[in-house]
């Protein structure tokens, strides 16, 4: 008896609810396009940018000065009246360092959406390739439950024409039943998956039935030596060299309103009692005996040199991410290879063997259930792997930036 076997993408079409012509499919290059247009994180990030363009704006603009008027007496004939204009004059650099402090910040937040950008594309990545794995698990699941109960029911031929035991019969149904919950389970953990890809493309919930791209391809990057030289392109260490600067220029600010400012009055007199107009000079200047502001420039300072610190960390754990990343990599890579050239091609020659020995009756049901279970592992193990081979890749894409 010769078994009828679907391709993979045929199975799953003739098992989709929803009609050939309905379907679409959603590539990677769009899935990055969208998330990029439309995720709300990046969205946020851009917001921020938008925003900090105004603070320096705010930051360049000069103190506007006060009109002042004093009427000295309330009668017509002996009333004083006098008006002046005060300008006050930034001393000590206070406008310089607003301005450098703002457009710091500028920097971050742009350095910030682009970290934003790295740290989605990377998501998206690994989203997007979950879902292709998820997708040839259930198409591999639902290959397996059609085999199994087409196992059973040549089973249970041979049980009536006493050619095989009845608990060759009961074990093909276990199987079969077995490979019935692996099927479920494949396909919710891949409704799961493509929900969780959504919601990263900025959508509630999928607008794709099913996600195109090569499910073999494995990716590739620098060895680790050569990713370390890119980690001072890395977002995130960029991120904290913006935010050392940003700090010290605060210090600037801080310093700076060390010296007071000075206001200059001018304006004029008019003595009613007299007729006369008098013109009217002055200056003011607060004295700084007490207040120097040295506590918030020691705030400042200790803020300044804890971002320094806080950059090294940074660098140190990404390196350790970055190195962590890449030996997952390496190892997945090589565990790929070795289940792409022995360990799949030898358990299909098994399987094959057993199931054409099963036919001719050389073989026991067992024996094909053993080969089954032994190739349908395998490829089990190469999905995993593959898709752990391409987390690392995007974890390593996120942490150097590419």
């Amino acid at each position: 008896m010769r078994k009828l076997l679907l391709p993979f993408g045929l199975a799953a079409a003739l098992l989709s609810p929803v009609p050939l012509w309905a379907q679409t499919t959603l590539t990677l290059e769009r899935a990055l396009d969208q998330a990029l247009s439309r995720n709300p994180a990046i969205a946020a990030a851009t917001k921020e940018v938008e925003a900090t363009e105004g603070a320096t704006r705010q930051a360049r603009t000069w103190r506007n000065p006060e009109l002042s008027t004093t009427v000295e007496d309330v009668r017509n004939n002996t009333r004083t009246t006098t008006v002046t204009v005060d300008v006050p004059i930034e001393l000590g650099g206070k406008r310089t360092a607003r301005i450098t402090a703002a457009e710091r910040a500028a920097s971050l937040a742009s350095a910030e959406l682009d970290n934003v950008r790295a740290e989605v594309r990377a998501r998206v990545i690994a989203a997007f390739f979950d879902v292709l794995v998820a997708q040839e698990r259930a198409k591999l699941a639902g290959s397996s439950a059609g085999i199994a109960a087409r196992a059973t029911d040549a089973v249970g031929k041979r049980v009536i024409a006493g050619k095989a035991s009845p608990v060759e019969e009961t074990r093909a149904k276990v199987d079969q039943a077995n490979a019935q919950l692996e099927w479920a389970e494949a396909k919710s953990e891949l409704q799961t998956l493509r929900f969780s890809l959504a919601t990263t493309l900025g959508d509630s919930a999928p607008a794709f039935d099913e996600v195109q791209g090569d499910a073999n391809a494995l990716p590739g990057r620098p060895m680790f030596a050569e990713l370390v030289s890119l980690l001072e392109s890395s977002p995130m260490l960029i991120i904290g060299s913006l935010e050392a600067e940003r700090r010290k220029a605060l210090v600037d600010i801080e310093r700076s309103k060390a010296v007071p400012d000075l206001t200059l009055s001018m304006g004029g007199k008019r003595d009613a009692s007299t007729g006369r107009n008098q013109a009217v000079l002055g200056f003011s200047i607060p004295l700084p005996f007490f207040d120097r502001n040295q506590g918030a420039i020691l705030e400042a300072s200790r803020r300044a040199e804890k971002a320094k610190d806080e950059l090294q960390m940074t660098r140190l754990r990404l390196l350790g991410e970055l190195q962590e990343a890449s030996n997952r990599l390496t190892v997945t890579s090589a565990s790929l290879k070795t289940l792409q050239d022995t360990v799949l091609p030898s358990a299909q020659e098994a399987y094959e063997a057993a199931s054409k020995g099963f036919d001719a009756g050389k073989f026991g049901f067992l024996e094909v259930i053993d080969a089954q279970r032994s190739l349908l592992q395998a490829r089990t193990r190469y999905l995993n792997t593959l898709a752990g081979a391409h987390q690392a890749a995007a974890a390593i894409d996120r942490i150097t930036g590419r």
